[in-house]
């Protein structure tokens, strides 16, 4: 998360509407991000996330609503919002047949960077993006946490103060994701505005200033993850049994206590709703009377997974590609548009 922020709005957005013939993927979304802040969107597939990041980076016009990115407005200003932002798709927009270094070399120049600046600009980026021992191979050579930090890299060839991505982390193993995270939070550190789109509850919780959450494309609810948490009520008794032979005694003795808990036996783990801490001595107590040893007990802070659960009532799904009410299968762009230029180099040229 960012430490700091400044009164003026990076990304703003006031009652934006996307339909498709009788179908509202998006119904009466708006936000505002203050610099140097993150705003999370978060919500299932098909919620309207995506759709939301396209109208925000003027590659899907609003039905109506207005935005701005930058102060310039996406519909009639739309060279300028891209002079200002960069994306970073779902899906890896990069040429797997060119270089790292050439991949980048080309972003600079759809974007007309002076030839000097471009090589100097890639070079930074591969170093930033520790992809400088990498940089000669061809893209289709590197792993998936190499290729997505070459798609984030591509987007801020330009240096834009303002970032969109769009589920930056799908698909990557938990060591790659901790990576782009900690290469996020040093943009967020640099002054770099951001707006991701995530199903993944702790990247929201790790990365975010505020979080949005979206279903069925409208806001559903919105605040600090610490603001979110508490709404979702009570915390939860987790009760962690040492011995797995124990855990239908534990779960019996529990009943003379709690009416409602769940026991997952494979983890030796029985969770409760809990109102604070005064039962946590009496049903501590039992389980000792009952010669029953514990690894722990205490109680648990609701997480985001929570949050979204007594919002939706469902919880989230691992991150895929969003279909039905998004329109991401109508876009899936080049790599022009990981760089915000758009879904053709003629029509969305900066």
């Amino acid at each position: 998360m960012s430490t700091r922020s400044t009164s003026a709005p990076a990304i703003e957005a006031e009652h934006l509407v996307k339909r498709f013939g009788d179908f509202t993927a998006v119904d009466d979304i708006s936000f505002t991000v203050p610099t140097g802040t993150v705003l999370g969107l978060l919500g299932p597939n098909g919620s309207g996330k995506t759709t939301t990041i396209r109208m925000m980076t003027t590659l899907s016009p609003p039905t109506s609503g207005t935005a701005r990115v930058a102060g310039h407005d996406v519909v009639s200003e739309p060279a300028l919002v891209r002079k200002k932002m960069g994306l970073t798709a779902q899906s890896a927009t990069v040429d797997e047949l060119l270089t790292g270094r050439e991949n980048l070399r080309l972003v600079g120049d759809l974007y007309g960077l002076p030839k000097k600046a471009v090589k100097a600009r890639a070079d930074e980026l591969l170093e930033k993006f520790s992809l400088t021992e990498a940089a000669t191979r061809v893209a289709k050579s590197y792993s998936g946490g190499m290729r997505r930090r070459l798609d984030l890299a591509a987007s801020l060839v330009a240096a834009p103060p303002v970032l969109f991505l769009d589920e930056p982390t799908t698909g990557l193993d938990p060591r790659s994701r901790n990576e782009l995270w900690d290469v996020l939070r040093g943009l967020v550190r640099d002054g770099t505005t951001l707006l991701l789109t995530t199903q993944y509850l702790d990247e929201a919780d790790q990365l975010a200033d505020r979080v949005i959450v979206i279903d069925h494309g409208r806001v559903i609810a919105e605040g600090t993850p610490l603001q979110l948490k508490d709404r979702s009520g009570v915390a939860s008794l987790v009760i962690t049994v040492s011995r797995p032979e124990d855990v239908d005694e534990a779960a019996r003795v529990l009943t003379t206590r709690i009416a409602d808990f769940h026991v997952d036996r494979d983890a030796r783990r029985l969770t409760a709703p809990s109102e604070g801490v005064s039962a946590l001595a009496g049903i501590a107590a039992a389980f000792t009377e009952a010669g029953i040893e514990l690894d722990d007990i205490g109680l648990q802070r609701p997480s985001l997974d929570d949050v979204f659960l007594s919002l939706t009532g469902r919880k989230a799904e691992d991150p895929r590609l969003e279909s039905g009410g998004d329109d991401t299968a109508r876009s899936d762009t080049a790599r022009s548009e990981t760089a915000g230029l758009g879904t053709t180099e003629e029509e969305y040229r900066v």
